[in-house]
């Protein structure tokens, strides 16, 4: 260097240089839309219900609506997403019991909203 300092190496450390491949099959998500009709929306009570019966699942469980996206297991996410009577609600799963969990998922959305 021509003013005698050190110059910093640009090399990168391994794990940020090479990405390792994963060789295992894509896992693909469920997701359902559904259309609340509940004339309340989604109020505290049943958004209480709603993060209990997401927690019961190791898998990530997500709300989307009005644009936004947020944990299912989350009640103040959940209550922030203001969702009204009309609105169209895109839920989603993925993990290994996505099944089972979209299943309660659409099961209690029909019941309660």
């Amino acid at each position: 260097n021509i003013d005698g300092r050190k110059q910093k190496s640009r090399m990168l450390p391994l794990h940020l240089k090479y990405k390792k491949k994963d060789h295992k099959e894509e896992n693909i998500m469920k997701e359902i839309t559904y259309t609340i009709t509940d004339p309340e929306g989604i109020h505290a009570r049943p958004a209480g219900v709603l993060v209990r019966e997401a927690k019961a699942f190791s898998s990530k469980i997500t709300l989307e609506a009005n644009g936004r996206s947020v944990d299912a297991s989350k009640l103040m996410a959940v209550m922030g997403l203001g969702v009204k009577c009309g609105t169209e609600v895109v839920i989603k799963a993925e993990g290994e019991d996505e099944d089972a969990a979209i299943a309660k998922m659409e099961e209690f959305m029909k019941a309660n909203l």
